[in-house]
């Protein structure tokens, strides 16, 4: 089944009627789950594998029929957009996610390269647009789903991270202690079953070590995530897919939008795969399902979080 855009319209982010997908029977959604997808640093005019994953994950939408999308940051390469009339809004977005099963909405955060660019063109795009949805830099929605649902919540991260003051990535200006108050002031009023956040940049990934855990975002954001029961954080930025558990806490790198590399073997317990791909997240009342699908939608890595 394909969502239109008229459906689109009327239905907003309400989950409709679940169809089935030859080949992809992982993706079908059972038991009232509410599913949504996460892809990140995409934006490169199609090249790069772009296009193959948009037309994966479009196919994957209409077995699914996530709720939303969401976008974990670097949408333009290299250096954001120019402004609201900038053409990548079309060879990078418009033009590469163009099929009906991905016109819902899109969830969207910043990265390091769209800092690069003008920031508030990307916010200032939700108002054109009928499924880009940026209101701010950092905020929350909730997800329907049984036994509590789940609550997101959006980060800025690249404030955080102290190598870009004074850079090209140009984050003057930004409090990123009152976006950490904010989110811990979030995450305690939160009754959702499930508290899941999503930024840019990790703070742990299967890989380890100096370039790939962030000791930024660990000094930051650790003690909060785990003070308040958070059970998932999700991020891009390290082009790869990757899943790693530490101190209770599952952490997934889906950052294989379009340009990947290929990162050997995990240091920690988990997985990592250069392999291009999307996460698709299935939220249910006693388990969190997470899979990396790649270009051929096969679902080349999943787990489930249980209560």
């Amino acid at each position: 089944m394909t969502i239109s855009r008229r459906r689109f319209l009327e239905s907003g982010a309400e989950l409709g009627a679940i169809s089935m997908l030859a080949g992809a029977p992982a993706l079908a959604a059972a038991g009232g789950e509410a599913r949504f997808f996460v892809i990140g640093d995409w934006g490169r005019d199609g090249k790069h594998h772009q296009r193959a994953v948009a037309g994966a994950m479009a196919a994957a939408a209409v077995a699914a029929d996530p709720a939303f999308i969401v976008s974990a940051g670097d949408n333009f390469y290299e250096s954001g957009v120019t402004g609201l009339h900038d053409p990548q809004w079309r060879t990078s977005f418009e033009d590469v996610y163009s099929q009906d099963s991905l016109q819902r909405p899109w969830h969207v955060i910043l990265g390091n390269h769209d800092y690069r660019g003008d920031v508030e063109a990307q916010l200032a795009y939700s108002t054109l647009s009928r499924r880009w949805e940026m209101p701010a830099r950092y905020y929350a929605r909730k997800l329907a789903a049984p036994g509590g649902g789940a609550e997101i919540f959006y980060l800025d991260t690249s404030p955080f991270i102290r190598k870009y003051a004074g850079t090209v990535t140009n984050t003057a200006g930004q409090d990123p202690r009152a976006q950490l108050a904010w989110l811990e002031r979030g995450l305690a009023a939160s009754g959702a079953r499930w508290k899941i956040v999503i930024g840019h940049h990790p703070l742990y990934t299967a890989l380890g070590g100096h370039g790939h855990d962030q000791p930024d975002m660990i000094a930051a954001f650790e003690p909060v995530l785990r003070r308040h029961k958070v059970a998932l954080y999700i991020n891009g930025h390290d082009h790869s897919m990757q899943y790693v558990e530490m101190g209770g806490i599952a952490y997934v790198t889906t950052g294989a939008g379009s340009h990947t590399y290929q990162p050997g073997p995990a240091s920690r317990a988990g997985y990592c795969s250069g392999d291009h791909g999307f996460l698709a997240v299935a939220v249910g009342a006693a388990a969190v399902r997470l899979d990396f699908i790649d270009v051929r939608g096969r679902t080349v890595f999943g787990k489930t979080l249980a209560v």
